[in-house]
């Protein structure tokens, strides 16, 4: 059934969105993205169909939808005065990197981003782009208590640790704990973050 639309489309929200919201997640981690579908999302949530339709378009702004509500309620910013006691808290607490429901999430969706054009486009743009802009927060802040060399490469240094920890995670097998993460801000991402980029060679 395709959803229509009208000016006047009624809005789920408060603890009914949530629901719902968490329902997709739970299809997510379930079945992954490609067997994820509006009917069984509204089957988990207890809801019809069409209620999801009058908040969300389709399956990507509803999946995407998920994600960043279950990150913005179970993170915050933190500022624990130091880049590597931030970085801890940003990766380690509840609905970071190190929880293992959201690596399924987040393992269905790298998936749907290398097979829905639209998913990735919209996942971009209101995920990734919003957790770009707080990781880089923490490395300015960091840069400013001289814990991050003055020019050091921020693109290049904010995505890195998620990197490696989840190349290790998805590729090699290894268990997302803080040790781990620990381990790899001891060893690579400190060291590069005061030491800055080498200089150039004749």
């Amino acid at each position: 059934m395709t959803p229509t639309e009208t000016g006047t489309r009624p809005r789920v929200a408060g603890e009914r969105e949530l629901e719902i919201l968490d329902a997709t997640l739970e299809v997510l981690a379930d079945v992954g993205y490609d067997l994820l579908t509006m009917d069984a999302v509204a089957a988990r949530a207890k809801a019809s169909k069409a209620t999801l339709y009058r908040r969300w378009r389709g399956k990507p702004e509803l999946v995407v939808a998920a994600v960043t509500q279950h990150h913005t309620t179970t993170a915050t910013a933190p500022d624990t005065g130091t880049l590597r006691g931030d970085l801890l808290a940003a990766y380690c607490g509840s609905g970071g990197i190190s929880d293992p429901r959201a690596q399924a999430v987040l393992a269905a969706v790298v998936t749907a981003m290398g097979r829905d054009p639209e998913f990735a486009e919209i996942y971009r743009r209101d995920f990734i782009a919003p957790k770009i802009a707080a990781s880089r927060g923490i490395y300015e802040r960091a840069r400013e208590r001289g814990e991050v060399h003055p020019d050091a490469d921020l693109t290049i240094l904010g995505p890195s640790l998620a990197g490696i920890v989840l190349h290790r995670a998805f590729l090699l097998g290894d268990p997302v704990t803080p040790e781990l993460v620990g381990r790899v801000l001891d060893e690579v991402i400190l060291p590069a973050a005061l030491h800055g980029p080498a200089s150039p060679t004749g």
